[in-house]
């Protein structure tokens, strides 16, 4: 690790420090993260070194150089102070991160279980928090369904697939639509999709709202709406609907979880077998059972029974954690989470519960 600089670049570097960083007293939500990059943040505390947070996040106070290493803006390890933020890695030898297109990997800490640095002197100080640039294309499961506020019916040019930058016609739908899709104000387009499991045999658990993008209405004309797409998550087509845009902030507090806390995996969020790392997924847990956004949980699997004496047995092993997750979004009876690690590979109806400190 070299961090030897010379007169020349020491001058730039401070000429270029106010456009750099940000101040300490910048709000969770407002700092400048890059777009593309996921991970747990750390607000250093009063007392806190390098070496004792490298004890308490991975598990061994000698893996500090690898904390300063991927943090640049501390030229020296001995020098941190109260209301910098770091970002905190998986340490050396975990287990690789799985490459997707719409979440670009980063190597981010072990997530569960983790608990804030409180120093004796400061109970109520800012926990971790976990940094998801792409919440807003975070979708949901709910019954009942949204009911959209216009329905897209053209598009400029008539493409098939609509993209950033495109102008689409909209139909508005019921009378309330009116006062919603006026000039200057901006929707999620969302597409529904079929119930995705059921709780028993006479009732549902709800219909997937698949996140598609986000427009602009640029003009109002009496018996449709002019829009641009600003955000294209993924294709979006004619026939796709709209609901008003709600804003969600991508600095996630880190909460407790639920004691005794046992649930189901429904499903991927693209309906594709889950792999692991990063993959969007929904649960069939929600704020009626008090799930909040920022609680993580373990993914475990139950171990077939044993064979004693060349005969099967009843007799099962404990269950085996080989996983986390961390919510994103709650509903009322289901929630959105994003796997934060996984040893193998997590299939539909796996099991979650809260981890065992």
């Amino acid at each position: 690790m070299n961090r030897r600089i010379n007169s020349t670049t020491l001058i730039s570097v401070f000429l270029l420090l106010p456009l750099l960083f940000v101040t300490p007293s910048t709000a969770a939500d407002k700092i400048n993260v890059v777009e593309s990059e996921t991970g747990f943040y750390y607000t250093i505390q009063k007392g806190d070194t390098l070496w004792d947070l490298s004890n308490h996040f991975n598990d061994s106070p000698w893996l500090w150089p690898e904390l300063w290493e991927g943090n640049d803006q501390i030229t020296n390890p001995h020098w941190i102070f109260p209301g910098e933020r770091i970002r905190l890695y998986r340490k050396s030898g975990s287990q690789a991160i799985t490459q997707s297109e719409a979440i670009p990997p980063v190597a981010v800490i072990q997530p569960a279980p983790i608990k804030p640095v409180v120093p004796a002197e400061d109970k109520n100080a800012p926990a971790p928090f976990f940094v998801y640039p792409s919440i807003d294309r975070v979708g949901f499961i709910r019954k009942p369904p949204v009911t959209p506020s216009g329905t897209i019916f053209e598009v400029q040019g008539r493409k098939v697939l609509i993209s950033e930058g495109d102008m689409v016609y909209i139909l508005p739908q019921g009378d309330a639509a009116q006062a919603l899709l006026i000039p200057g104000s901006r929707h999620t387009v969302f597409r529904h999709m079929k119930p995705t499991d059921e709780r028993d045999s006479t009732e549902t658990i709800g219909t997937q709202h698949y996140i598609l993008g986000i427009v602009e209405v640029t003009k109002k004309e009496p018996d449709m709406v002019i829009a641009k797409v600003l955000k294209s998550f993924r294709p979006i087509r004619v026939d796709d609907m709209l609901m008003p845009y709600s804003q969600r902030s991508s600095s996630i507090e880190l909460m407790p979880s639920v004691p005794g806390m046992d649930g189901q995996i429904i499903i991927a969020e693209d309906h594709l077998e889950l792999t692991g790392d990063y993959t969007l997924a929904f649960i069939d847990k929600g704020r009626a059972d008090n799930i909040q956004v920022g609680q993580q949980y373990s993914i475990y699997s139950k171990q077939k029974t044993v064979l004693e004496k060349n005969e099967i047995s009843s007799k099962s092993l404990p269950p085996v954690d080989f996983g986390t997750f961390l919510v994103l979004h709650t509903e009322q009876t289901t929630s959105t989470v994003i796997i934060t690690s996984a040893a193998n590979v997590v299939f539909p109806g796996e099991r979650f519960r809260t981890p065992i400190n």
